[in-house]
């Protein structure tokens, strides 16, 4: 059975895009039984809205598919490079923000999120929906939810997790 692994999702402002993505992997996590060895968590590169909750539209659209999302938002500190083994990017701007910031040593910890979705184009961001409408909720929960299955599997795979009874 593998250690503990920890994840960080980041996006912006930690309201729409990161916290979708934490509450995917969740949910998925939880179902695949293996809540004991995955610690998930997200945070964002600005500090515009620390201490706020979700985005409603963003809880709205992950309720519809019985995946919860809470918590409030944070900033990323230099702290996290140090107590996540993985820090995922919603896309190349923040990628870039966290990268500027990120010690030598732990630069392999960044990857865009859906790096780990393998039907997504090199480079592929999560789109922010902040300024649009539904649809842009859904298409987010759709691509976090693709990447964040790939990034189950390579845990599974790169980590030894095997559901605990």
């Amino acid at each position: 059975m593998g250690a503990m692994v920890r994840i960080c999702f980041v996006c912006l402002g930690n309201i729409c895009r990161s916290p979708t993505a934490e509450g995917v992997m969740r949910h998925l996590v939880e179902a695949a039984g293996l809540s004991a060895h995955v610690e998930i968590d997200s945070a964002g590169t600005a500090a515009y809205h620390i201490g706020k909750g979700p985005d409603h539209r963003s809880r709205q659209a992950a309720a519809a598919r019985g995946i919860v999302i809470g918590g409030q938002a944070r900033q990323f500190t230099p702290a996290d490079w140090e107590r996540f083994d993985y820090v995922l990017a919603m896309d190349s701007s923040n990628y870039e923000d966290l990268i500027a910031h990120a010690p030598p040593e732990a630069k392999q910890k960044l990857r865009l999120l859906r790096s780990f979705d393998p039907a997504s184009p090199p480079g592929a961001p999560v789109p922010d929906p902040y300024y649009g409408g539904a649809e842009g909720f859904d298409e987010v929960l759709d691509l976090c939810e693709a990447a964040c299955r790939g990034l189950l599997d390579h845990l599974k795979r790169e980590h030894g997790l095997q559901q605990t009874s």
